[in-house]
Order: C-alpha cells, then sequence, then structure tokens
C-alpha cells in the first residue's frame, strides 16, 4: 500500500504530512467543563451547555519530527481546502517535495485542486483507502487535541475556539512527537486485508 510505504520508507528530500479537516467543532460554554477528580472517580462534565458555532480546522501532521501546520477556516469546502494546500507548500522549504496523505474525500479531488496539483508538481496526494481513514496519523494527534483542549474546555465564541486551538497547536509545535509505527508493513496490510474482506 502506497501510505504505509510512506510511513515506513519515506522519500529523500521529501516531506510526507498527513492531512485532513476537523470540521464542525463547536463552541460550547459548559457551566463547568471538568469536575474535580475524586480518587478512583472517572473525569466528569456537567451536562449543560450553550452553543455558540461551529469552525473548522485543517492541518498537516508531519511524520518524521511531529510538527503541525494548521488552519482553521468557518467552512469545509474545495476552496478552503485549496487555501490550505498554499499554506503548505509556503511552509515547506524549497526543494524538497511534499507528499500528503489524505483520505477519499470529494474536496480533496475537485477540478480546481487538481488543476492546483498540475501547477505545483512538487506536492502529491496519496488517498487513504475507502473506510481506512484510520490509517491517517493526523486522526491520532485530532485524538490529542479533541481530549485535551476542545473536551475540557468551555468557549463562550467562536473566535475563543479558534484561538484555544491556535494556542494549543503552539504549544504542540514547542515539543512535538512523531508517531512511532510498532507494526511492520506486513502486519498493517494483513490487518486490513482481514477488515476488508468483513466488509
Amino acid at each position: 500500500m502506497d501510505v504505509v510505504g510512506l510511513y515506513h520508507n519515506p522519500p529523500e528530500k521529501a516531506v510526507v504530512l498527513c492531512v485532513d479537516e476537523k470540521s464542525q467543532i463547536q463552541a460550547l460554554d459548559r457551566s463547568s467543563p471538568v469536575l474535580p477528580m475524586m480518587p478512583g472517580m472517572p473525569e466528569r462534565r456537567t451536562h449543560d451547555y450553550l452553543r455558540h458555532g461551529i469552525t473548522t480546522l485543517f492541518a498537516a501532521f508531519n511524520i518524521a519530527d511531529g510538527t503541525v501546520i494548521g488552519e482553521i477556516h468557518r467552512q469545509h469546502r474545495a476552496v478552503e481546502f485549496k487555501k490550505f494546500l498554499v499554506t503548505i507548500d509556503k511552509t515547506v522549504p524549497d526543494g524538497l517535495d511534499i507528499h500528503l496523505v489524505c483520505d477519499n474525500y470529494g474536496t480533496h479531488k475537485t477540478p480546481a485542486i487538481k488543476a492546483w496539483l498540475g501547477r505545483h508538481p512538487r506536492v502529491r496526494l496519496h488517498f487513504t483507502p475507502t473506510g481506512s481513514s484510520w490509517i491517517n496519523q493526523v486522526e491520532r494527534w485530532f485524538g490529542f487535541l479533541t481530549d485535551q483542549m476542545i473536551r475540557r474546555g468551555a468557549h463562550k465564541s467562536v473566535q475563543a475556539l479558534e484561538k484555544d486551538i491556535r494556542s494549543w497547536i503552539e504549544h504542540w509545535n514547542d515539543d512535538p512527537k512523531p508517531f512511532v509505527w510498532k507494526k511492520t508493513a506486513e502486519e498493517i496490510l494483513d490487518s486490513l486485508a482481514r477488515y476488508l474482506q468483513r466488509i
């Protein structure tokens, strides 16, 4: 599989970024976001909240060093994805090819995106198989963001939520942590084959 090969044997003079969008992030104002934990008790939150709108985070996770390029947009369309591609292209130093691991979402395959890619040959998309977005490492990073910041926070506005997301990314990039694949390519492919047989 193309994606597993990129993880295990990234090309020279290139950067591999796992890219995806976390859409519909809600700015929730809870009366008490996280209640203090008592010994032996799980973390709890109050059930009451007010919704103040939503936002979308576009993120690119660097598999080599764990750094993240992030960009926030209020909508989740090909227009915003193209803007994020421009940001990635400007951020990655010249002289490096850019390999982007992403899912098969239609936004990633529109004629406008294909035309942009045609004008930027150093950027190449590698799609995860349908139903296998879990193999995209940025999904694990979204899990950290959700568990450590979004679920624990209270935000009285979308702007406050977006500010906290940007701060969280900056803090992450101060001490980034790449993810280490423990399984061999064969073990991953066997697991994927078993899953595909079931579905």
